[in-house]
């Protein structure tokens, strides 16, 4: 999609669609709309008083301009109140609006910055979060599709604004928007296509290309890799399957003269059955999402490499297919784990914590100093927050901090479950160093503690995603299917770090 700023007269721009904000009380009306109002005969001030609901946050009133000025329509977008009016409520207009102009064939698309500036945002934060929006928005899954289901695609959005002291602060908003929303449409590729194409072969090809494109270090380690290094927990997890593990590393280094490194790791389990402790099949075919905090890694690196901060990180993803077989791990078993303790298996459906041992050891390897790892870990984490939040665990109250600024500035919601010593008892096994599993109470906090015991000296933070990486409707720039959640916040802490 091409991006560009614009300078003319409001009733001056050709384009297909002009989005314009509708605020909740008419006396925050903004001057465009008065001098639309005029060109139209006072016709949307008519629809506004008739159509008070017009102006409720996402609503969306498709007037077509007939002639009267060179835009072909105009979209209402209700915007609620001003002072209620966040950077993310501006995303997710955008993308309501984008979907809105769509509907009717919408090739060319115009919004206004300045109608939505606040004592809160500025021109950059406005134009970034329309331009994520519109890009989030315009989204779609369509790689199966024998088809073409639109006739006409999205493929210009200008931002107008005649101030030129203003330019450079959208602008900038535009480049970092361009980054960030195909990052994260990328990470919704990954979990969004079955597992019969996203195997862990496929997640390292995808690697690959990130690491030419973005000039990103890469390091993939095969099989024989792991048992040189005795990964052994992450091999147990893949030996029911023949697709071939994969352990992918990706390295940016901003700032060489930083003692800091940063891991970011991301469970991969390209195909999550449950092992020998097999799920449900009601719902099996979701199970191709388990590699989403793995995508939100590679999504977050693609536009890391991108944006250039400076500051060190590290993409470690473990990717393995979990299934059943003859030579599948098994409930009972006790296996050995790189950094040398051993596991008691209870559930072969607890993989996800295993492969991220292995890699948060291999980070600890590296050198990271700080650790952040994101993952569909736990049912129980559903069950606590839902669709709506990630839960995270900490041993670095200064860290999560920062991990929750970040989330907080991108709209991506986390809530902090507690880690308090009581519950690693849940994990203590008694033929071996621990369990892979504390049972159904606190489930996802005793999962994250298991994660814990291989972080060692680092800070560490953990995400779990369960609930959010894929959802069944959609909902302002997000929609159905992956969402690609986790990858905006990673990209925020690497910007934020930088500045530290």
């Amino acid at each position: 999609m091409k991006i560009a700023t614009i300078d003319k007269s409001i009733i001056k721009i050709s384009c297909d669609t002009l989005i314009i904000n509708v605020y909740k009380n008419i006396k925050d009306t903004t001057p465009i709309v008065d001098i639309l109002d005029q060109a139209l005969s006072n016709y949307i001030s008519s629809i506004i008083l008739a159509q008070p609901n017009c102006s409720d946050f996402g609503e969306t009133t498709i007037i077509y301009t007939l002639g009267a000025i060179e835009a072909k329509h105009i979209i209402l977008v209700g915007i609620g109140n001003k002072e209620e009016l966040t950077t993310d409520k501006i995303r997710s207009a955008a993308a309501i609006a984008i979907r809105a102009a769509k509907k009717i064939h919408s090739s060319s698309i115009a919004f206004r910055p300045s109608d939505l500036l606040t004592r809160t945002n500025d021109f950059q934060m406005v134009t970034q979060a329309i331009v994520e929006g519109a890009l989030l928005g315009a989204y779609q899954f369509d790689h199966y599709k024998t088809k073409n289901m639109t006739p006409m695609p999205l493929n210009s959005l200008f931002l107008i604004e005649s101030n030129s002291n203003n330019i450079t602060a959208i602008q900038k908003g535009i480049h970092i928007g361009s980054i960030i929303g195909p990052s994260v449409n990328f990470a919704r590729d990954l979990v969004n296509h079955p597992s019969q194409y996203m195997t862990p072969s496929k997640m390292a090809a995808h690697a690959q290309e990130i690491s030419k494109k973005y000039n990103l270090e890469l390091l993939i380690l095969e099989k024989e890799d792991m048992i040189c290094e005795k990964m052994h927990a992450l091999l147990s997890v893949s030996q029911g399957s023949i697709q071939p593990p994969k352990m992918i590393i990706l390295k940016y280094i901003g700032d060489p003269a930083n003692k800091y490194l940063t891991a970011f790791v991301g469970k991969g389990v390209t195909f999550d059955s449950g092992g020998i402790s097999i799920k449900p099949s009601l719902n099996m075919s979701e199970m191709k999402d388990d590699m989403a905090g793995g995508a939100a890694v590679l999504g977050a690196m693609a536009a890391i490499g991108q944006l250039k901060p400076k500051v060190n990180i590290i993409g470690v993803i473990p990717c393995v297919e979990n299934m059943p077989s003859g030579k599948a791990y098994k409930p009972g078993d006790v296996i050995y784990s790189m950094s040398g303790k051993t596991i008691e298996i209870i559930t072969t459906d607890a993989e996800g914590r295993l492969i991220l041992a292995d890699a948060i050891t291999y980070a600890n390897k590296l050198g990271a100093t700080h650790i952040i790892d994101i993952a569909t870990l736990t049912g129980a984490c559903v069950v606590a927050l839902g669709n709506v939040a990630s839960g995270i665990m900490t041993n670095d109250a200064t860290l999560c901090r920062q991990v929750l600024q970040a989330a907080a500035e991108t709209g991506e919601k986390m809530w902090e479950l507690p880690n308090f010593s009581e519950y690693k008892k849940d994990i203590q096994s008694n033929i071996a160093d621990l369990k892979n599993s504390g049972g159904r109470m606190a489930g996802a906090i005793t999962a994250g503690s298991f994660i814990e015991e291989f972080v060692e000296n680092a800070s560490w933070v953990h995400i779990d995603i369960a609930g959010t990486a894929n959802v069944e409707k959609d909902d302002g720039y997000i929609l159905k299917g992956g969402t690609g959640v986790g990858t905006r916040t990673l990209i925020q802490l690497a910007q934020n770090m930088s500045q530290i």
